[in-house]
This record gives C-alpha cells, structure tokens and sequence, in this order.
C-alpha cells in the first residue's frame, strides 16, 4: 500500500447520514453531536465557520469544510447571529435552550429547512449546504483523525471534482433502492478527494511516516511495517529486508520518521490494534495475534501503556459514542 491508501484505509461511511439543508437568514446553526468527522460542501450562499469562540473562517460557493470531532462548531450566516438551532447527538435539533424542534421543518428527502420555504434561485439570500457525517465507530481510521486539524477547508478552486458533489448532491435528495449504499461511497470518494487535495498542499502537516514513503530504505521498512504489523519484526530483520546494516537502519529511520523503529512499530501496532477493536467482535487475544502480541495479557498491558485505558474500554467507548 503507498502511504495514501494506508492514512485513509479504514474510512468508509456505513448507516450514512447526509441532508441537504436550507438556511434562510439570520441563521446559526451550533452542531454538538460528538461525531469523529463532519464533512459539509457549500452549494450557495457565503456562510462562517466558527470551530471555537475566537476564530470564524468565510466559506464560498463550492468550498468543501471538514471538522473532525468531538468537539463542537458552528455554521451561521454572520458569527454575531445568536445560536437558533443545536444539532444533537442522534442527531437531534434543538433550540439553544434544549426544546425539541419539530420535523415538520423536513422538506422532502433528506432535506431541511430552518424556516418556511427558500427560494430555487437563493434570491432570499438563503444558504445551501450538503452534510455529511461519519457517525459510527469504525467509519474513521484513528490513524487519520490523529493528524487531521481540527478545521479543514479546501477551496472551490482546488482540484476536487465539482461533479463529484453535483452528483452526491443529486443523490441525496432522491429515494431509489439501495440509495444509502449509493450515498456512502460517493461520501468516501469526496472525502478522498478532499483529503488527497489537502496532503499534496507543500503547507500540509502531514505526518513524518508519510512523507518519509519516498524514502528507498526507510521507505521500504514503512511498507512492511503498515503490510504485516503482525510479524514478529526485530530491526536485525527490517534491516535485513531493507539490505541495509541495523546501525544504518535505525540512524536514517530516526532521523527520517522522528523515532527508532521498534518504537514505530509499537504504535502502529497500537493504532491498528484500536481499529480493530471497533471494527470487529474479535477476542482480545484474537486482535493482540494479529498485531504481533503473543498474549492477550501483553497486549493489554501495551495498549493501556499507550492509551491511558485498556482495550475492553476502549472498545466499550467508542461504541456507546462517549
């Protein structure tokens, strides 16, 4: 696998949750449902972005947002309209002060309105947006929430297919079978896309192992790292792979990734291991075998090392959403 494929392996939408929404203005809508990642293209309409208190980004017409979770944001029309609509966990629509807001705000498939009726043509000035979410454990790799910022916003003006929106946004508001399957790979090809766009930027923060792919030796040793975290690597064995001397190994590795490979291996160990443990019902000894653990007992131990909690919690965590 190229570096790519391995940061984004693991994200794909499943029970998909996309709505196109209406905003008539003023409008502020504050979402606080918990979800690991939000994707929202602007199909009209020039709304704010506020992902905290001292900080608003203007988004335009065809500009592509991702803000990944849990922390709480805010789209409105101006970052100065109070707060009128709070996306729940669910997701539920409330007002700012907790009142259940009514449905009857749904037009048609997949559609919401904050107020009466837009008009087609935005002469209201009203706003469209097309969301999406990754809701569910497992949907988003860790790997890549890890090195995401927590706002994202690529430009109309980036090389993302517009097409590519025009169709999901097409899709979205139609009721055909199988229309949620339709609907979650063209959520996955967008968000590919978006991601793909933003790791080729000279200016993204990319993470060292990723731009390190290039690299013929320690290249290599990544691959087989990412490939088979399973095998009982020493970096006598990586070296040896690599054609290389341990020595050289572990000095260009340091300097190229930022830390000794033994040390990589464990924490890539770890982070498969995390997904793992959301994506399947495997045993914990089952998962500490495939990641290269002789025991589930020295697996736990590891993992608790790393992540402050053991696998039973983490697992029991990301699925109950807290």
């Amino acid at each position: 696998m190229d570096p790519f494929t391995i940061l984004l392996d693991g994200a794909r939408a499943r029970g998909t949750f996309v709505l196109r929404t209406i905003l008539n203005p003023p409008w502020s809508v504050q979402v606080r449902d918990r979800v690991p990642l939000n994707l929202v293209a602007v199909l009209r309409g020039t709304p704010w972005v506020v992902p905290s208190a001292d900080d608003a980004v203007r988004l335009d017409a065809g500009d592509i947002a991702l803000m990944r979770g849990p922390d709480a944001f805010t789209f409105a029309d101006d970052p100065r309209t109070p707060t009128q609509v709070v996306v729940q966990p669910g997701p539920r629509r409330t007002t700012a002060a907790g009142a259940e807001l009514p449905e009857a705000a749904d037009m048609g498939v997949r559609t919401w309105v904050n107020g009466g009726r837009a008009h087609e043509d935005g002469a209201d000035g009203s706003s469209v947006l097309l969301i999406g979410k990754y809701s569910g454990p497992g949907e988003i790799a860790t790997r890549l929430l890890r090195v995401m910022p927590p706002l994202l916003v690529v430009p109309t003006a980036a090389h993302v297919d517009s097409a590519l929106v025009s169709l999901l946004a097409k899709e979205t508001v139609r009721n055909e079978p199988g229309q949620d399957l339709v609907l979650e790979r063209l959520l996955d090809l967008l968000l590919i896309g978006v991601l793909r766009e933003w790791l080729t930027r000279p200016d993204a923060d990319a993470p060292a192992w990723f731009r390190a792919g290039g690299d013929p030796v320690v290249g290599s040793v990544l691959r087989l790292i990412h490939g088979e975290p399973g095998r009982p690597w020493t970096v006598a064995a990586l070296a040896r792979e690599a054609g290389v001397s341990r020595a050289t190994l572990a000095r260009r590795f340091t300097d190229v990734v930022g830390m000794p490979p033994m040390a990589y291996l464990t924490g890539w160990r770890i982070d498969v291991a995390a997904d793992l443990l959301v994506e399947s019902d495997a045993t914990i000894d089952t998962v500490a075998r495939q990641v290269g653990y002789g025991s589930g007992f020295a697996f736990s131990a590891a993992f608790k090392r790393a992540r402050g909690i053991s696998p039973q919690r983490h697992r029991a965590h990301a699925h109950n959403g807290s």
